[in-house]
């Protein structure tokens, strides 16, 4: 069932809303009843005076009452996108912009309906002239979708990897710095011992987004691709294994050359020292030193097995894992396609790119670019 107005003047139906009837352009409301609440008077024999206008002989009505059955046909264009829309519609369905309130004597919208010119009616057929129609309907503007909330400003985001490798919190990096670390920072992680109350630090220069290691006892690490450059004193990741690369040479942690004799001159007996390029040593929790590897070759393999240093504990090692190669006077780091990546303490600072994962703490981060 439709629901709507019934005018007062010509009883025509008009839709919710409209504040004009459509056929005669009578003020429309509610409230009116027919005529201020005054019933309609009846004409002699007691017939409805609405009934004996209808009987009565057709007269051509005036110029803007017989306009305005146009308007039941008659399109507006929006004023913001320009979207045709039907009179009495309050709102642009395509843009949301507010539509003007338009009554008899505005500007004509195009309708397709005939038009009456000065001296003309519509029981003249002959004096009707169609109006034109438009060649071409005003194309749509390219209107883009745009973000809204933190991500209009956010150039970067941080999202952590969980334990079963799934994805887990998200932090959006919309300010210029963003501290990370134990302690009262906004990237903070309360119950990670490892991590320093202010760890690293994450920001902007030049349009990329940076990481600073701010002096943590443990470090930021960043997993490397393929193979990477490194120096004597470069502390890894692989698995659970912090592993540096050291200078061999004759002299033991407590700062005493053995190769010389002592004061007695007698000289310290063990194994014979090879020549070798580097060797590896493996840092224990508490600063402890675990193993320690001389090379006897330019590369050195790590994994599970197989390898020149095994770990078959580590259940995160894959089976051959990274190698470090000393090749024309410089130590190369490589990643042997491993299922948990190698990863390389920075020292200072590093640009990031998106899909890089840093590592801090117990926290595994992947960095997502914007």
């Amino acid at each position: 069932m439709d629901v709507g107005l019934v005018c007062d003047s010509c009883s025509a139906f008009s839709p919710m809303g409209a504040q004009r009837c459509l056929r005669c352009g009578e003020s429309l409301s509610l409230d009116r009843g027919t005529s201020k609440g005054v019933p309609p008077t009846r004409a002699p024999g007691g017939s409805d005076e609405r009934a004996t206008a209808k009987s009565a002989p057709f007269m051509p009505p005036p110029r803007h009452e017989a306009a305005a059955p146009n308007l039941q046909k008659a399109n507006i264009a929006c004023p913001t996108c320009g979207t045709l829309l039907p009179v009495g519609h309050k709102f642009c369905f395509n843009c949301g912009a507010r539509m003007p309130d338009l009554g008899i004597g505005s500007q004509p919208i195009s309708s397709g309906e005939p038009e009456l010119g000065p001296g003309e009616s519509f029981d003249d057929p002959t004096s009707i002239k169609a109006s034109p129609k438009p060649t071409s309907q005003k194309s749509k503007p390219h209107r883009s979708t745009m973000f809204f909330g933190a991500a209009q400003v956010s150039r970067a985001k941080l999202t952590l990897i969980r334990g079963d490798g799934l994805d887990g919190v998200s932090f959006t990096l919309a300010g210029d710095e963003h501290q990370a670390g134990r302690g009262d920072v906004p990237l903070a992680f309360p119950e990670d011992p490892f991590l320093s109350p202010v760890h690293a630090n994450f920001f902007y220069r030049e349009g990329r987004l940076i990481v600073r290691d701010e002096n943590a006892i443990n470090g930021v690490y960043l997993r490397i691709h393929g193979g990477t450059d490194i120096q004597y004193g470069s502390r890894f990741l692989v698995g659970e294994q912090v592993l540096e690369v050291q200078r061999p040479g004759g002299q033991e942690d407590d700062g005493v050359d053995l190769d010389e004799p002592i004061e007695d001159g007698t000289y310290f007996f063990a194994s014979p020292r090879r020549p070798s390029n580097l060797r590896i040593v493996q840092h224990l929790r508490g600063g402890d030193t675990g193993l320690a590897h001389r090379a006897l070759s330019d590369a050195v393999t790590i994994g599970r097995e197989g390898n020149d240093i095994d770990f078959p504990d580590d259940p995160f090692i894959s089976g051959h894992h990274a190698r470090v190669t000393w090749t024309s006077g410089k130590l190369v780091l490589t990643d042997l396609s491993s299922r948990n990546g190698t990863f390389i303490r920075i020292a200072g600072e590093r640009s990031l790119e998106h899909g890089d994962y840093v590592f801090m703490g117990q926290q595994l981060l992947r960095v997502e670019i914007v």
